[in-house]
């Protein structure tokens, strides 16, 4: 494998695009208000951010169209509240880990299920996954509390050895998520564009000739859907620190159907940045047309209709439609001119 700085630095995102997102969201909760936004809508948007792009490592790279990822999400955020309320856990890194781990292995065992299924039918059996994961997080009351939840998580400091950072008022605590954010986008920015991202990627392509290539396309599809898992667990995590507490509600159909739209509306299926786009929108969505009505929804919902319709590359392709025509038109100018 050649490993030449040259290979590893085509490998990292693009320094200025980089430079660009760390200034725009370092400097957010000092301008958010001012437009009348509040600071926790920054905090949500990055763990919906970490969310998006761990599942489209499924949809939009492994092309695993899973209906049922919210039960991940949920089993993260469970992982997180039992570790602490269980086993009084106090290490904000073991809650991390424990919520990673218990979503990783819940889409393992789930990818042992699917991983040999394609189209439809893998979509139906995350479907009924999903919806077993609600089923038991509600009547596992002993171990859930049911509908109510477990509440009353604390927002453990981070532990850094030489210096602990309390996450306690909402300032410190974005620029915590805003950290595991920019590591989990060169995480998964470096993995996708490994081989094992271009061997998934074929797979998604023409899934019989990967295989007749000599790939063990059940097991790559395995690893990226129990990947896909783990880092949604890590997202659920962190969304119980957020809510200081862990519910089903966010394991239901449609808070996985949610995240589904906001990959595609995005653009996740050709774009990294894709589902942080459709993050974006959504959230921008909810909280501007909501103010004007209460079905703000249904419009978001047309405008993933108009996206699959026309624009199926999402906004992430039409902006690179628009670049691509912009850079044409300077190159065709000079050469006019002369």
């Amino acid at each position: 494998m050649d490993r030449s700085p040259a290979k590893i630095a085509g490998r990292l995102p693009n320094p200025a695009g980089m430079l660009v997102l760390v200034v725009v969201l370092g400097t957010l909760p000092a301008w958010i208000g001012r437009i009348g936004l509040y600071q926790y809508l920054a905090t949500e948007v990055l763990i919906w951010c970490i969310y998006a792009l761990g599942y489209n490592v499924a949809l939009g790279y492994a092309g695993l169209p899973s209906f049922g990822h919210g039960a991940f999400f949920g089993i993260g955020a469970y992982g997180m509240a039992i570790y602490q309320l269980d086993f009084s856990g106090r290490s904000l890194w073991l809650g991390l880990v424990a919520a990673t781990v218990a979503g990783g292995a819940a889409g393992a065992a789930v990818g042992m299920f699917i991983s040999h299924r394609r189209g439809i039918y893998l979509s139906l059996m995350t479907i009924a996954f999903g919806q077993v994961a609600w089923f038991l997080a509600i009547r596992l009351r002993g171990i859930t509390e049911g509908e109510d939840g477990l509440l009353n998580l604390a927002r453990l400091p981070a532990d850094l050895g030489i210096v602990s950072l309390d996450l306690q008022s909402g300032r410190s605590f974005y620029y915590f998520i805003l950290t595991v954010f920019m590591l989990t986008v060169m995480g998964l920015w470096i993995l996708t564009k490994s081989p094992f991202g271009a061997v998934i990627g074929a797979i998604r392509q023409n899934e019989q000739r990967a295989s007749f290539v000599g790939y063990q396309v059940r097991a790559l599809k395995w690893a990226s859907f129990t990947l896909s898992a783990a880092v949604s667990g890590l997202a659920g995590g962190l969304f119980a620190l957020a809510q200081r507490s862990a519910f089903p509600d966010v394991m239901a159909l449609h808070w996985s159907g949610i995240v589904v739209m906001m990959a595609i509306v995005g653009g996740g299926l050709v774009s990294f940045w894709g589902p942080v786009l459709g993050v974006v929108f959504y959230f921008l969505a909810r909280d501007l047309i909501g103010g004007f009505t209460e079905t703000w929804l249904l419009w978001f919902g047309l405008a993933f209709l108009l996206v699959i319709l026309f624009q199926p590359e999402g906004i992430a392709g039409m902006l690179q439609r628009i670049r691509d025509r912009w850079i044409a038109r300077a190159e065709t100018q000079p050469a006019e001119a002369a």
